[in-house]
């Protein structure tokens, strides 16, 4: 008789805790909801993340505000997200430029990407352009290799500031061709592109979003695309990898994280959430539009692929020393 009571009080017990389980994300989220982004108001980042907000406020039938904590670059955002309680209702809009190059380019980070976070969603990637100056005569990444050769020294490489994609993958791409050239830092993209347009600035790596008005009106000239395929947006750039002169890949990416000890059953609400956002046609096409591509990674692979994009950049960064100093 004991004996069977003791089973029965193991299978209520057993159906409790499984029960319970979906209890924690059917519970969720019991308030508004925050997405963190560490960078100012307007840029692609910010647009992307207010996106987003749109459609997890009609999803999750709860409001979801968009929180733009500036600071030290990407650090003040990305470490209150870190720090932040893990209930899953305050979101960091991550990408590249948190995840992957501040662990490349600062010692002593005040978090880990792979540590403190955990990825609910992996949402777009976009490609960047290799862009000239309109006059500079050449038209292809070769003859770019060629007559920057014959000048070491004298062409100049423009970024929207030190530690930017920009000035990274600029760096990374102008010495695997073994080309000695300047890099000149700017406070943002837009002052760089008027500088290449008026002639002072010779190339500049750019994402594609920013750079395609430009080359559509013949303001500034486009040579390839980073990407591992062609974009569809400019299809007549060949990538880098396809000129035979260097293999280099790279897309700029954007992802969601929460704090890293958030409930499973919230993860997988907010996962499941987040990649029916990404199969919806309507936000497939104005990522498109943009000119980027959407970037489904099953949550199996997600920690996966953090872990090889810090590995590959930290990799390529440390080997052409590039820094943010």
């Amino acid at each position: 008789m004991t004996s069977h009571l003791t089973r029965r009080q193991m299978v209520i017990a057993t159906s409790a805790l499984l029960t319970g389980l979906p209890a924690a994300a059917q519970d969720f989220p019991s308030k508004p909801l925050r997405i963190v982004v560490p960078q100012a108001p307007g840029g692609g980042t910010d647009i992307l993340a207010r996106n987003l907000a749109v459609r997890l406020t009609e999803l999750l039938k709860q409001g979801v505000v968009v929180e733009n904590r500036t600071g030290a670059g990407s650090l003040i955002g990305t470490e209150f997200v870190a720090r932040a309680p893990a209930d899953g209702h305050t979101l960091l809009m991550g990408g590249i430029f948190n995840m992957v190059m501040n662990k490349a380019l600062i010692k002593n980070l005040s978090y880990s990407p792979e540590n403190d976070f955990v990825s609910l969603g992996y949402v777009s990637a976009y490609p960047f352009v290799l862009l000239t100056r309109p006059d500079l005569p050449v038209n292809s990444l070769a003859e770019l290799a060629a007559y920057a050769k014959a000048r070491p020294g004298k062409l100049s490489y423009g970024s929207g500031g030190m530690g930017t994609l920009q000035h990274v993958w600029g760096a990374v791409l102008t010495n695997s061709l073994g080309l000695d050239m300047v890099h000149v830092p700017f406070k943002g993209a837009a002052p760089a592109h008027q500088e290449m347009m008026a002639g002072r600035l010779d190339i500049m790596f750019d994402n594609i979003s920013a750079a395609k008005p430009h080359i559509q009106a013949n303001r500034l000239k486009g040579l390839v695309v980073s990407s591992a395929q062609r974009s569809a947006q400019l299809p007549n750039l060949p990538t880098v990898t396809e000129t035979g002169l260097v293999s280099f890949e790279g897309e700029s990416w954007f992802g969601v994280f929460a704090p890293a000890a958030t409930p499973a059953p919230v993860v997988a609400r907010l996962r499941e959430t987040l990649a029916a956002i990404n199969r919806e046609t309507e936000f497939v096409a104005r990522v498109e539009r943009d000119g980027g591509r959407m970037l489904n990674v099953a949550a199996a692979q997600q920690e996966a692929f953090l872990r090889n994009e810090i590995e590959r950049w930290v990799g390529a960064v440390n080997r052409y020393k590039v820094t943010a100093d």
